[in-house]
């Protein structure tokens, strides 16, 4: 069983930054990672996903060019880097975690572990 807490949400201004953490409580050297959002009335989307070492990412067309994913498997750690933020990008940001694949995971129904979820607000 692993417990995955994001940190890193809050409220900024269009076209700034912010850097989403996920920690986990054990090993996830061999998981494949992923971001995901909802927002009110919408559903859960995938936002980033990232392959156990790292080498294979995704992104949602929404995001790509401004969203980096990346992993420190030695921390135990994956992180969510976004730039030029949108109003849109407003939502519940959750970090997930999929035992059993070492490649890219791009559907939720993959992931057994989950976050408790950090807000992002981004205000125009």
């Amino acid at each position: 069983q692993v417990q995955l807490v994001e940190s890193g949400g809050g409220l900024v201004q269009a076209g700034g930054s912010l850097r989403l953490s996920c920690a986990a409580s054990g090993r996830i050297n061999s998981y494949a990672m992923g971001w995901f959002r909802q927002a009110p009335g919408k559903e859960r989307e995938l936002v980033a996903a990232i392959s156990w070492s790292g080498s294979n990412t995704y992104y949602a067309p929404s995001v790509k060019a401004r969203f980096t994913i990346s992993r420190d498997n030695a921390k135990n750690t994956v992180y969510l880097q976004m730039n030029s933020l949108k109003p849109e990008d407003t939502a519940v940001y959750y970090c997930a975690a999929d035992p059993s694949n070492f490649g890219v995971s791009l559907r939720s129904q993959q992931y057994d572990y989950w976050g408790q979820g950090t807000q992002v607000t981004v205000s125009s």
